[in-house]
């Protein structure tokens, strides 16, 4: 007996050796290889979503509401989205249209229960075998942004582009000013690292450490400034994206760094600005945003005489910026792209006709470019709405109100998708099968 004993101690050991060792194997992150992710050795593609709202919703806090999250992101996954572009931070705001509660409500206070929502989204999106871009300053006013931080650290001056008094010229420009501001950037780099060292509350797991992260990204929609203003100050521009990058990868070498330009369009319409500025070997890949309504490619009173120049305004976008990727030899992903229901109805499940054969044409035309070998190699659609509503007639968000897929200073609803917008969200499952295939094709 004490021969079996001791052979079934040994066993017992070893399998539980094995086990220890599953279970603290190396996390795998997604890397880059020449023009594509790989994510265990394998192509890695992605369908994806904006859910910008996540770590709100994810708060023990008033704007929490753990239940939904948890509903949102399993529709997300059983549609076959894998990839979800979420906000790490967002700053108090002289400007009224802005999110609140925020993240940072001065310079180094921090909202725990927005960051314990943060850590909540991230242990539940890694439940499901997701992956995040996570967005951490913003170049637009909606969130606080760069303006926020150049009122704090700035000389008293502030754009307000809602305020008649000013343009919105006026107020890109004055955004841009953030590159150049080394107080508003010193503040910032103290909130870059504190997200980064964070540790997540429900995992334990550093954010440095954990493969639910794909990429940081530096800001949603950095752009240089606009017009002719702006161009004697591109090199700032050039110079904070290579800094801060980098900053980022000397924190955490483990995830990726991207921008989050709109691309070319968000480049001062300049090609070879929107390349130079993704030079820096600290930036991993690119990204390009797509937007038929609001650059006036399409006007959604007159569909049928906008929409076929639209549509072609679109594919020729989206083939000039893999243009740019492929001679940068990085890869390149479509992060944001969206269009409103017909006649621009706010409404859940009104008729999407337009917006249908929109989202269809796209999707085609990623699967077409990634199986052909082009540096495409993924999406975000904007934005998911989910079971979220509108509490509003005039569809107008007030501090309170249920989150959707559109920011606070949009029409609620507009571009949401919603969990009852059912013939896109047929496009959008037939679509996220195929990128599955092309995983499986390489």
């Amino acid at each position: 007996m004490k021969k079996y004993f001791v052979i079934s101690v040994i066993l017992i050991a070893v399998i539980f050796e094995g086990c220890t060792t599953m279970v603290t194997r190396e996390p795998e992150f997604i890397r880059v290889n020449g023009t594509r992710f790989t994510l265990n050795g394998s192509p890695y593609y992605f369908m994806g979503t904006n859910l910008w709202y996540g770590c709100y919703l994810g708060s023990p806090g008033a704007t929490g509401d753990r239940e939904r999250l948890m509903r949102e992101l399993d529709e997300l996954q059983a549609m076959g989205i894998s990839n979800l572009r979420i906000m790490a931070s967002s700053e108090d705001s002289y400007i009224k249209k802005s999110l609140k509660p925020v993240i940072q409500p001065e310079p180094g206070e921090y909202n725990e229960e927005l960051l314990e929502g943060l850590d909540f989204l991230l242990a539940e999106m890694g439940k499901r075998n997701m992956h995040a871009v996570i967005f951490l300053n913003n170049y637009w006013e909606w969130s606080g942004g760069f303006a926020a931080y150049n009122n704090w650290f700035g000389d008293g001056k502030i754009v307000d582009p809602y305020d008649s008094n000013h343009t919105w010229d006026e107020f890109m420009n004055y955004s841009a000013e953030f590159y150049r501001n080394e107080k508003a950037n010193d503040q910032f780099k103290k909130f870059i690292t504190m997200i980064i060292s964070r540790k997540n509350k429900f995992t334990g797991i550093n954010y440095f450490e954990d493969p639910v992260i794909m990429s940081w990204q530096l800001a949603n929609e950095p752009r240089p400034g606009w017009g002719d203003y702006a161009l004697p100050y591109v090199d700032s521009y050039y110079k904070w994206i290579d800094e801060t990058a980098g900053f980022i990868h000397s924190l955490d070498p483990n995830h990726l760094v991207s921008t989050g330009s709109e691309g070319v369009i968000g480049s001062l319409q300049n090609e070879e600005i929107f390349l130079k500025a993704h030079e820096s070997s600290n930036v991993d890949y690119v990204t390009f945003h797509l937007w038929i309504k609001n650059w006036g490619w399409f006007d959604p009173l007159k569909p049928e005489e906008t929409y076929p120049s639209a549509e072609k305004n679109a594919i020729d976008y989206i083939n000039q910026n893999i243009g740019v990727a492929q001679r940068l030899n990085k890869p390149v992903t479509l992060e944001e792209f969206g269009l409103g229901r017909d006649l621009e109805s706010c409404e859940a499940g009104a008729q999407s006709t337009i917006r249908d054969k929109y989202f269809k044409k796209v999707f085609d035309k990623f699967y077409e470019d990634a199986s052909s070998g082009k540096p495409i190699a993924g999406l975000n659609f904007w934005a998911w709405g989910g079971e979220g509503r509108s509490k509003s007639q005039d569809h107008t968000w007030r501090v309170g109100d249920p989150l959707v897929g559109d920011p606070p200073h949009e029409p609620q609803g507009v571009y949401s998708i919603f969990n009852t917008d059912y013939s896109t969200l047929k496009i959008i499952r037939d679509a996220a099968l195929r990128v599955n295939e092309l995983m499986n094709k390489k």
